[in-house]
C-alpha cells in the first residue's frame, strides 16, 4: 500500500516559481528569475504589504516572462523599462491609435535621449537636461532627417527644426506615465519627472464660425451629398469619428435621439476600425434638432437609391455615412473632402473640427450653461470645457461687465431702481 504524500505547506513552492518570504521591516518579498532585455534569465524581486499581494506581483512577471516578453527591473536602462512597458502594459491599456504615438515618442525621442540611463539613477536633473535639449536641437540633425529637402542639415547649414512646447510637454507625459509605473510596481521610491515642470504650452488657436458664416455653411451643404453629415456636425458638435461610426441602428429617428457608442478610426493594423468612444463619459445620448431629423431621413434615402445602383458590389456595413457603395468613409479622404467643400462654397478655410468648436462657441454665445454643453460634447470634465473656450466665456464676461455699466450710468431717480433688499446670490 502506498502511503500518501503529505500535502505541500502553505509556503512550498514549486521549482521556477520563486520565493516568498516576509522582511524585518514587515513588508513581504518574492523573488524569482525571468527573461531580462537582453535575453539572460535575471532574478527581479517585487514587493507587497501581504504575503498575496508579493506573490502576485511575481506570478505577474514570471507568466510574462514565459510568454516571451523580457521584464525590466530598475537596475535596467530606460530603453529597457519603456520597451517592457510598452510592449507589456500600457498596451492592455490604451487605445491602440494612442499607443502608436505613444511607440513614436519612445522610438524617435526618449530612447535616443535616455535609453542608455539606469532606471534606478535617473535623476530630476537629467529629465530636465533631456527636455532643455528638446526644445533647442534641430530635430533634422537629432534624426538625420531632412524636412525640406534641401539637404541643409547635411552640408552645415541647420535649418533650425525644433520640437513645439506642445510636443516636449507630449515627451515628457509619456516618460511620466513609465516611472509611474515603475513605481507601483515597488521597482522606483519616486518619480523623479513629477519633480520637473514644463512650460504650459500655449492652447491652439482657432477660428470658429460665426452665426453668419454657419448659416452660409448649412445653406451651401445642401446641395453636398454629405448634408446630413455637415449639419450634424454643426449642429451636435460630434467628433469626425463619432460620426463616422454612428449606425442607423443608434439613431431613433421618431423620437429625435442619437446614442453615440462608438468612433471609426483609422489604426496602422486594422486599418478603418469601429473603436469605443474616445472616452467614457464620450459615450452619451443627444437629441437631434428637428433639421437634423429632416436631413437624416433624406439621407437615408438617398443611401437606399445608391444601395439599389450598386446591386451586388454594395458593401452592407450598417453606418449611417457611407462611400457610393456602402463602405465607411476614410477620415483623412474626409478632411480632404471638406476642404473641397468649403473651396466650392467660397468660404474661408476651416478644420472639420472646428465645426465642433462652431457649435460650442454659438452655443456660449447664446447663454447656455456650460454643464448642458459639457454633456452635449462629451468632454470627460467641465474642466475641459471651461478651458478650451475660455476666450469665448471672456468676452461673454465683456458684455455682461458693458451691460452692468449701462444699468449703473442711468439716472439714479429713474424708474428702474432695483429695491434696495433684493438678494444677491
Amino acid at each position: 500500500m502506498t502511503t500518501p504524500r503529505p500535502t505541500p505547506s502553505r509556503r512550498s513552492r514549486a521549482n521556477g516559481d520563486g520565493t516568498v518570504y516576509q522582511r524585518k521591516d514587515g513588508r513581504w518579498e518574492a523573488a524569482g528569475y525571468v527573461l531580462a532585455a537582453d535575453n539572460a534569465r535575471k532574478r527581479v524581486r517585487v514587493y507587497g504589504t501581504t504575503r498575496k499581494e508579493a506573490l502576485d506581483k511575481l506570478t505577474e512577471k514570471i507568466a510574462a516572462s514565459n510568454r516571451g516578453l523580457p521584464i525590466a527591473a530598475a537596475d535596467s536602462t530606460v530603453g529597457a523599462y519603456l520597451t517592457y512597458w510598452l510592449g507589456a502594459l500600457a498596451i492592455h491599456q490604451l487605445r491602440e491609435t494612442t499607443h502608436t504615438r505613444y511607440a513614436a515618442c519612445i522610438r524617435i525621442h526618449l530612447i535616443p535621449g535616455l535609453g542608455t540611463k539606469k532606471l534606478a539613477r535617473l535623476t530630476a536633473r537629467d529629465v530636465r537636461t533631456f527636455l532643455d535639449r528638446l526644445r533647442t536641437t534641430c530635430q533634422c540633425c537629432a534624426q538625420g532627417l531632412d524636412v525640406y529637402g534641401k539637404q541643409c542639415c547635411t552640408i552645415g547649414q541647420c535649418c533650425g527644426k525644433v520640437l513645439s512646447p506642445l510636443t516636449v510637454t507630449y515627451v515628457h507625459s509619456v516618460l511620466k506615465s513609465m516611472l509611474e509605473h515603475a513605481v507601483r510596481e515597488d521597482e522606483l521610491p519616486r518619480n523623479v519627472a513629477r519633480n520637473v515642470k514644463t512650460t504650459a504650452p500655449r492652447p491652439r488657436r482657432f477660428q470658429p464660425l460665426t452665426a453668419a458664416e454657419a448659416r452660409r455653411l448649412l445653406e451651401a451643404a445642401r446641395k453636398d451629398r454629405l448634408h446630413a453629415l455637415y449639419e450634424l456636425a454643426l449642429r451636435t458638435g460630434l467628433r469626425k469619428g463619432e460620426l463616422l461610426g454612428l449606425h442607423w441602428e443608434d439613431l431613433d429617428l421618431g423620437s429625435g435621439t442619437a446614442s453615440i457608442r462608438r468612433s471609426l478610426q483609422r489604426t496602422r493594423t486594422g486599418g478603418l476600425t469601429v473603436l469605443p468612444t474616445k472616452t467614457r463619459a464620450s459615450e452619451r445620448r443627444i437629441a437631434l434638432p428637428t433639421e437634423c431629423v429632416h436631413s437624416l431621413r433624406g439621407h437615408q434615402e438617398r443611401q437606399e437609391g445608391e444601395r439599389n445602383t450598386a446591386g451586388v458590389a454594395w458593401r452592407e456595413s450598417g453606418l449611417v455615412f457611407t462611400t457610393p457603395t456602402g463602405g465607411p468613409l476614410d477620415p483623412a479622404n474626409m478632411t480632404r473632402r471638406f476642404a473641397a467643400f468649403l473651396s466650392r462654397a467660397g468660404l474661408r478655410r476651416i478644420r472639420f473640427h472646428d465645426l465642433r468648436h462652431s457649435t460650442a462657441t454659438l452655443l456660449l454665445e447664446q447663454g447656455i450653461d456650460l454643464v448642458v454643453i459639457k454633456e452635449l460634447l462629451g468632454h470627460a470634465h467641465i474642466g475641459v470645457t471651461a478651458g478650451v473656450y475660455a476666450h469665448v466665456r471672456l468676452r461673454l464676461q465683456r458684455q455682461a461687465i458693458d451691460t452692468l455699466g449701462s444699468v449703473l450710468n442711468l439716472s439714479s431717480d429713474g424708474p428702474d431702481n432695483p429695491p434696495a433688499t433684493a438678494a444677491v446670490r
